[in-house]
């Protein structure tokens, strides 16, 4: 009598998912394996998604499978996944997987040559990264899928970034509009200044700013799909006299001069090596008692994604998570005094989830916008990043720096509010 797929392939799910599995895994038989009341289902409903993962063990080879349709949940796919990790064992080397995965794979006729990759992997063209050209073309592969895709996921604030739910009962939209708030606030804002905000997404910042605190602003991108979007929206909103949208590197900024800077999700994109030379000219665009408020992802001792990862493949390519102490030294450097640092890491993870649903209420709409690849990609590092940030392996760090005059003064207040 012939064996399930669910016995022949128990070895490669317990080197997989750990013993006992942390939820119901079913294969293309029909036949399942793990508990019936755990979080989700795995459904592995093709030969295809063991070859994906036995070319690719880790993340890139499960992720391959499920953009590629070969493998699903069912269930809360946040929970599925942090059932997942908590529990996978953390080496899935091939050298690791061989023995009874290979064999239980090869009864199962699950043996083969690797599948092609999904069409929408990613690897960017160039040997060196953060370069002008590769930095354009690496941003416009992630923001350019589409404005309306965006809007489906973001919904009406716009915002790509970490909002701040001050109340517990805010919406997305009343919270990303808090955490603007929170950055004027800390920038000291007055009517008359001038602001500008590097990497300004679909302008959301900058029109704030414009309408609450009086400030006339520019708002950088090197993505064209933002521009045309920001634009539009500051035309929508009456502020096309105070707000300047720009499709500009931040290297090329000139001489312009400014009485504040935000940066916000930027510097992930500047990476390690570069990060000095950003503040840097950020500095040069302050005048004394100048502030810069950075917001950013941080991980302890910083990341830099791996070229094999799903993340580098399908996400953010070059992207890397850079250590709080490195930034703060690195502003320091540049000379800004780090005056505040604050986490919003419990927040990064309840905006996530605020995506995550609004993707899964609009899938039909994001699919035919996008494609069914793409909506997968985001479905799954969203899902997985809500998991980083709620477990603490992710944080994000505002931080605020000034610049002294030569006495030493900042401006600043000597304390402030709780």
């Amino acid at each position: 009598m012939a064996t399930s797929m669910a016995e022949q392939l128990a070895p490669m799910i317990d080197a997989l998912l750990g013993t006992p599995a942390p939820l119901r895994v079913l294969f293309w038989d029909g036949s399942g394996l793990g508990p019936t009341d755990g979080p989700g289902v795995l459904n592995l409903r093709s030969p295809l998604a063991i070859r994906r993962i036995l070319w690719a063990p880790g993340q890139l080879g499960l992720g391959r499978a499920y953009v590629a349709g070969d493998l699903d949940f069912e269930g809360d796919v946040i929970e599925v996944m942090r059932a997942v990790r908590n529990q996978a064992p953390r080496d899935q080397s091939l050298l690791k997987l061989a023995g009874p995965v290979v064999s239980a794979a090869r009864k199962a006729g699950a043996i083969g040559t690797p599948p092609p990759p999904p069409a929408c992997e990613y690897q960017p063209k160039g040997l060196r990264s953060h370069t002008l050209g590769r930095d354009s073309q690496v941003i416009q592969h992630h923001y350019d899928v589409s404005n309306e895709f965006y809007e489906l996921v973001l919904g009406p604030a716009m915002t790509y970034s970490c909002a701040r739910f001050a109340e517990p009962t805010m919406t997305l939209a009343e919270a990303q509009a808090s955490k603007h708030d929170h950055i004027c606030r800390k920038l000291d804002l007055k009517p008359g200044q001038r602001l500008l905000d590097i990497g300004c997404g679909w302008g959301s910042m900058v029109i704030h700013a414009a309408t609450h605190y009086g400030v006339s602003a520019v708002g950088v991108t090197i993505s064209p799909a933002q521009v045309e979007r920001a634009r539009r929206r500051v035309a929508e909103a009456g502020l096309a006299d105070r707000v300047e949208i720009r499709l500009q590197d931040y290297r090329d900024l000139g001489g312009d001069r400014f009485d504040a800077v935000s940066s916000v999700g930027m510097s992930e994109h500047v990476g390690n090596d570069n990060l000095d030379r950003y503040f840097a000219i950020i500095r040069r665009v302050l005048p004394e008692h100048g502030r810069l408020l950075n917001h950013a992802i941080s991980s302890i001792g910083g990341s830099k994604l791996s070229k094999n990862s799903f993340a580098y493949r399908y996400v953010f390519p070059d992207g890397e998570v850079i250590d709080l102490g490195r930034t703060i030294e690195s502003m320091q450097r540049a000379g800004f005094e780090a005056r505040d640092v604050e986490s919003l890491r419990e927040h990064y993870a309840t905006t996530l989830r605020h995506w995550v649903r609004n993707l899964a209420a609009h899938w039909d709409a994001a699919v035919e916008i996008a494609g069914i690849e793409r909506a997968r990609v985001w479905r799954l590092y969203m899902a997985a990043s809500a998991v980083g940030f709620a477990g603490g392996g992710l944080n994000l760090h505002q931080v605020l720096g000034v610049v002294q005059d030569a006495q030493g003064g900042s401006g600043m207040p000597p304390t402030r509010p709780v």
